[in-house]
């Protein structure tokens, strides 16, 4: 099946693509955020073994079944959600479901695999102790 391009209304994808922005964002980004010390809340939404072999600095761990504990969530905060991959609509489900409950929830397109391919810094449970939080981020 061949998909046929044409031209869209320029009106809707201005909405489409400032929609977009205002609820997704990169890992680029996070990582210069988590450098500035911004106030966000990074969490991952993936199984805990997952989130135990590696993760997003200062994450917390937010798997599906935990999900209606609001673990980890902050109110007064941009809450980043991420999962594994572009593919993976994990962290988008959970964003419809914290924001339903008043939550600010944005997510971090591509997952941590993503975040691996642009090579930024990754914690384990090794390196993070008990509950330390890096003081660098590469970028």
């Amino acid at each position: 099946m061949s998909v046929m391009l044409k031209k869209n209304d320029p009106e809707k994808a201005r909405q489409f693509f400032a929609d977009k922005m205002a609820f997704t964002t990169g890992p680029v980004e996070v990582a210069r955020s988590l450098a500035e010390r911004a106030d966000i809340r990074i969490v991952d939404v993936r199984e805990a073994e997952d989130f135990r072999k590696g993760h997003l600095p200062g994450a917390s761990n937010l798997p599906h079944e935990k999900w209606a504990s609001l673990e980890g969530l902050r109110k007064d905060a941009l809450n980043v959600l991420y999962c594994y991959t572009q593919q993976c609509h994990l962290a988008a489900t959970a964003a419809v479901e914290f924001a339903s409950k008043g939550f600010s929830v944005m997510e971090m397109d591509g997952g941590f695999e993503a975040w691996k391919d642009n090579e930024l810094q990754i914690e384990t449970e090794a390196s993070t102790g008990a509950g330390k939080r890096p003081v660098s981020v590469a970028a």
